[in-house]
């Protein structure tokens, strides 16, 4: 998959300050969608977006406004659509058949990684 998307991805888990672990789940679904295919030069930005945002939801305690401030950071960097990114977000939903719950042996390798470089 696109390396230089994943970093994006970082940065602005980053600049949201999202913990490590909810990028590694983002990094899952993001890959998983990839192994599926799903991806296209069209749609990659709003899959990484949308990857972002579930596992923001699911792992933390972002509240609603700290939300608000994650779509607009994607929106801002990534440069799609918000309606998109919201309506992608189901796309995504369904293509992991509703499994945000990852087991740890999928997250760890990439939660390892990450709080090594920084």
């Amino acid at each position: 998959p696109n390396p230089s998307l994943k970093r994006e991805m970082r940065n602005l888990s980053e600049e949201c300050n999202l913990e490590p672990v909810t990028v590694s789940m983002a990094y899952v679904y993001f890959e998983k969608l990839v192994l599926q295919g799903k991806l296209n030069k069209q749609n990659r930005k709003l899959c990484a977006g949308a990857c972002v945002l579930l596992a923001a939801k699911i792992s933390s305690d972002l509240r609603k406004h700290e939300v608000k401030h994650l779509i607009d950071k994607l929106e801002e960097r990534f440069r799609f659509n918000r309606r998109d990114l919201i309506g992608f977000e189901f796309t995504v939903l369904v293509a992991l058949e509703l499994a945000l719950y990852l087991p740890e042996n999928q997250v760890l390798p990439h939660y390892r990684r990450l709080t090594q470089q920084s």
